[in-house]
Order: structure tokens, then C-alpha cells, then sequence
């Protein structure tokens, strides 16, 4: 079995590609042959030990991927070989072959292929999740969306949308903002060329935002969260600027807003029910045509090290999947 593996932390260039043995089911657990795994940012930190899983070494990077059922272990039942399924998997997945619980496998949708059901449960599970169920976002309300050109921002302007915001993007360049605009955003801002929070007042006439959708951090969530309205809600997502902002707490009291942690792992683990109630959503809306994940590359598996480093750079417009 061809895998790629990380022996010691550090940057991508540091993955070896290496054949492995075949993978055993254990007792419920479901072996699934990979046929696409695409490239998250998480991918990135957990290669260098800065992710808040950190499986022992070595291991396989890859939280996300899509496949054939191999064999499953005892105790396993509804999950037949042959079967076509999804599943989060946090790493292990950048590899032919990987052993997954099976409470973590779902069956794909009807009419995806591997490449976009790959791309499914963790972008768009992600921003579902943060967006419907910890951010409330109602239709009429204003989301701004912080890394609006990523993996999980692009699903965060089309399920916004889905919802019936007004979505304004943010990103770094207007290339990337034009990415954002193909996929239905109401308004761009790119907030390396422009003051965030005078931004924001231009586009709303002053009035703010109800949803800030924060995968960015660092100097980005302070002006976001100041552009808030009165109950507005800051969703923390992740961190791709680097640093973790240190937020003067005295400004939710002055708004009465509200920063609401959106943890997927969690959430899938501690509430199966609500996760899957999530994936079936998301699946009735690609069938309507409602999103429509964006799968901007294919790349052989052997080139993963060069698409972490391109997401680690931060010049990845939508979705890398490798094909396995």
C-alpha cells in the first residue's frame, strides 16, 4: 500500500512517500480503499505538531476522503464491501488504504462523484455546522466571511446564500475575490489593500454585520468583531493567519455579541444524530444544485507535498484533491 507519511514534524517538504502494509480491520472498524482525499489547511498544522490531534508518529496525513469499502471489522453491520462512502477521518487519509471507526463512515450521496464527496463533509460540514447551528444566520441577515476564497469560505458564501444572507467576502487578493463573486458573494473586500472596518461601514452604510465567519484570525478578528451589530454572533473557525488574537472581552459587553467556537471534530463525535442530520442537508442541496463544491485541482497523490505547501503559502484558490 502506497502512503504518504510523516516521520518528523515540520513543513511538507519534510512527507516521504513510502509502501506500507496492507491495512487490517479491527473490530468496528471499516477499510476503505481511497479513492480521492482532499487538502485541508488543519493537513498543514498537524504535519507540524501544531494541530490540536496529535496522533503519534508516523503517520499519514489527510482528514478528509472519499471511497470504496475494502472489508469491515466484527461487529460492523449496514456497511456492506463495495459500498461507496465518505468520511472525516482527522489524518490517515493520504493513502491507498485506511481503517476508519465505522460511526465516522457515511454513504455518498447519489450522483457525486469521489472528488467532490471528498470535498464534502469537512468544508461544507464545517461551515454548516457554524453557520446554521452556532451562528443562527437568518435570511435578510449580513455574514461576512473572513478567507472567503478557501475551502471553508467558499462553502460559507454558498450556504450563506443557501440561507438567505447577504454575504460579504474577504480575501487577500482580488483574483481571490473574484472567485468569491462566481460563487455568489453579495459584496468583496480585500483587506490587505483596504482598512477592514472602513470597508465594511461603506458596504453596510454603517450598519454593520449580524454573522462574522472568522477562519483567519490574527490581526483580521478584532475590526471584524468591532463591525458587529447589537447580538451580533463571531464565529471562531480556525486560524490561518498564523496567531491566535488576544480580544479585548470589555467589546462583547458593549455590543452584546456574542464569539461562538465551531469545533467539527466535536461536533460529529459528541452528536452523531445532528452531524448526520447535517450531511443529509447538504446532500439534498447538491442534488437541488444549491452548492456546488468547487474542486479547482486534481493531483496524483505523489504530489500532496507540494499542495500542503501551496495551502500552507495560502495561494490555493478553492480545492486541491488528490487522486489516489
Amino acid at each position: 500500500m502506497r502512503a504518504v507519511v510523516c516521520r518528523e514534524y515540520g513543513p511538507p517538504e519534510r512527507l516521504v512517500f513510502e509502501d506500507l502494509p496492507p491495512v487490517e480491520a479491527r473490530p468496528g472498524e471499516v477499510v476503505v480503499s481511497v479513492k480521492a482525499a482532499s487538502v485541508n489547511f488543519l493537513d498543514t498544522l498537524i504535519i507540524q505538531n501544531k494541530y490540536q490531534v496529535k496522533p503519534p508518529l508516523p503517520f499519514s496525513p489527510g482528514g478528509e476522503m472519499a471511497g470504496v469499502v475494502k472489508t469491515v471489522g466484527t461487529g460492523v453491520t449496514g456497511i456492506p464491501p463495495g459500498a461507496r462512502v465518505m468520511a472525516l477521518t482527522t489524518y490517515g487519509a493520504f493513502a491507498e488504504e485506511i481503517a476508519v471507526p465505522a460511526a465516522r463512515v457515511m454513504a455518498m450521496p447519489d450522483g457525486m462523484d469521489f472528488p467532490v464527496a471528498a470535498s464534502l463533509l469537512l468544508t461544507y460540514g464545517t461551515s454548516d455546522h457554524a453557520l446554521t447551528d452556532r451562528g443562527q444566520l437568518q435570511a435578510g441577515e449580513r455574514l461576512l466571511v473572513l478567507g472567503a476564497a478557501g475551502g471553508v469560505g467558499t462553502a460559507a458564501i454558498e450556504i450563506g446564500k443557501a440561507l438567505g444572507a447577504y454575504v460579504i467576502a474577504c480575501a487577500s487578493s482580488d483574483e481571490k475575490l473574484a472567485l468569491c463573486r462566481e460563487e455568489g458573494a453579495d459584496a468583496a473586500i480585500n483587506y490587505v489593500t483596504t482598512d477592514l472596518r472602513e470597508a465594511v461601514k461603506a458596504v453596510t452604510g454603517g450598519e454593520g454585520i449580524d454573522v462574522v465567519y472568522d477562519a483567519v484570525g490574527g490581526a483580521y478578528t478584532e475590526p471584524a468583531l468591532r463591525s458587529l451589530k447589537w447580538r451580533g454572533r463571531l464565529l471562531v473557525v480556525g486560524f490561518a493567519a498564523g496567531d491566535i488574537p488576544k480580544i479585548s472581552l470589555n467589546l462583547t459587553l458593549l455590543k452584546g455579541c456574542s464569539i461562538v467556537g465551531v469545533n467539527i471534530g466535536g461536533f460529529t463525535t459528541r452528536e452523531p444524530g445532528s452531524f448526520a442530520a447535517t450531511v443529509a442537508r447538504l446532500g439534498r442541496w447538491y442534488a437541488q444544485g444549491t452548492i456546488r463544491p468547487r474542486v479547482t485541482e486534481m493531483v496524483p497523490l505523489e504530489q500532496a507535498a507540494d499542495a500542503l505547501a501551496r495551502m500552507a503559502a495560502r495561494r490555493v484558490k478553492g480545492k486541491i484533491v488528490l487522486l489516489v
